[in-house]
């Protein structure tokens, strides 16, 4: 009697943790379902499970894992991967200026069908593993009991149902209301809170031949270095001057280069949206750039959207720079500027047609070794980890850009870093400490010139 109720007992132990091994495994090994929808390639899967009832689901985003903006009930929720943007009618109609209701409506439906099918698809493959993994755990089982080909038969049998039920009680049921939640996604921006930036629509013109506009920040502005002449007051608020890497591709190539960007311009305040020096308001950036209809633009933007200088100085104030306070501090930021740089890209891709892009990442600025600036409070472990945060910036860039199929220039300062004996960029007591100088704005523009070569630009 004992004996028949122990076998109970690890019977229904065994079929239990049976149950739960292959739910664990299928979510492990399903893989995630491909859809397309208004120009945008998704992956769709499950995030991993977690204790609590509901929460935000999971999107990789250029290599930065952030929350969805919607909350979804049960442990199992979904996870999302962009990896591709591209030209679409219906990605214009999404994020374009100028869709109207109807057409963004119909994009809107298109995308939200795409998810609510991935997610379908994934779950079905998932039950099927499950079921897949839990007949061969329970037969094994069976076979190591030594059962008689009928114990084992309908051991295999409850142990498949058992696995089954607990599969859509755990996962199916809560995962299939989360495809309701689904519904209410309009577009990837809006899955991970990217704001809504309005651009007016750019004139409709052909591109110029052999025209290109450089967009962005300080380092496009080349701040710091001998001012340009007869500069207009916007060049003057913006800080733009003759060492700038514009200025040195226009010299350097037969293109006319001209350049927009401006001293600490993000993509919400300068690319986007307008940006506010002293007493002069700077139109949106990206706009009065496309308005010349150029065959190509440049863009160098991220330093200010995660606050690159306020970094370094607080790397050179604290003692503990990695801490938990600034490296969270560094990747809010981070995740900030993924979300916005994800609107930039949809934004340009949605272009009716678009001039070519190139994206740059940023030089290193510290040398190898920091023994030159210790007693500047950076000491060889602050370095390593200022160089960790500027490669986990320049991923994203890289990311995104290879995500919306633009090139990329990636210019090296190795060996003219700070204190090196002909440094690229200017000193921490110079005009703008860390800033390209004139030889290292023509560094970036050789850079910028090879990639727009590779990319057809004549």
């Amino acid at each position: 009697m004992l004996d028949a109720m122990v076998k109970r007992i690890v019977d229904v132990v065994a079929v239990v943790a049976v149950a739960a091994i292959a739910i664990t495994i299928s979510l492990w090994l399903t893989p995630m379902q491909t859809v397309q929808a208004v120009g945008q390639t998704v992956r769709v899967g499950a995030a991993a499970p977690t204790a609590s009832w509901s929460g935000p689901g999971e999107v990789d985003l250029f290599g930065q894992k952030l929350d969805t903006t919607i909350d979804f009930p049960g442990p199992i929720r979904p996870r999302f991967e962009l990896t591709d943007l591209q030209l679409s009618e219906n990605l214009a109609d999404l994020v374009g200026p100028g869709a109207d209701a109807d057409a963004r409506r119909a994009a809107q439906d298109e995308f939200q069908d795409a998810l609510v099918d991935g997610w379908r698809d994934y779950l079905i493959v998932q039950v099927l593993i499950v079921a897949a993994f839990s007949l061969l755990l329970i037969g094994a089982v069976a076979g190591w009991q030594r059962r008689s080909a009928r114990a084992s038969i309908t051991m295999v049998i409850v142990g498949v149902l058992v696995a089954a039920a607990a599969n859509v009680g755990a996962v199916v049921a809560t995962a299939v209301a989360a495809a309701g939640h689904l519904r209410d996604i309009t577009s990837v921006e809006a899955l991970v809170g990217a704001p809504s930036v309005p651009m007016a629509p750019p004139a409709a013109a052909p591109p110029t031949t052999g025209s290109v506009v450089v967009i962005g920040d300080s380092t496009a502005a080349g701040i710091g270095n001998p001012p340009l002449p007869n500069p207009s007051p916007d060049d003057t608020a913006c800080e733009r001057t003759s060492g700038s890497f514009a200025v040195a591709l226009g010299r350097a190539s037969d293109w006319d280069v001209t350049s927009v960007a401006c001293s600490s311009a993000t993509i919400r305040d300068g690319l986007l949206g307008e940006q506010h020096r002293g007493d002069r308001v700077l139109p949106p950036q990206l706009p009065a750039a496309l308005a010349s209809a150029p065959a190509a633009l440049v863009v160098s933007v991220g330093a200010n959207d995660v606050g690159w200088s306020h970094l370094v100085g607080l790397c050179a104030t604290l003692p503990d720079c990695g801490g938990n306070a600034s490296d969270a501090y560094f990747h809010q930021q981070l995740e900030s500027f993924t979300r916005d740089y994800l609107v930039l890209l949809t934004r340009l891709r949605s272009l009716a047609d678009p001039p070519t892009v190139v994206i740059n990442t940023y030089y290193d600025p510290l040398p190898d070794d920091a023994s030159c600036v210790r007693d500047l409070g950076i000491t060889e472990e602050k370095a390593d980890i200022l160089h960790g945060w500027l490669g986990e910036m320049n991923t994203v860039l890289a990311e995104g850009a290879e995500a919306a199929s633009f090139p990329v220039a990636r210019p090296s300062f190795d060996g003219h870093g700070l204190c090196s004996p002909d440094p690229f960029v200017q000193p921490l007591d110079g005009k703008a400490p860390l800033h390209p100088t004139t030889a290292g704005g023509l560094a970036i523009a050789l850079a910028d010139q090879k990639a727009l070569l590779d990319a057809g630009v004549r």
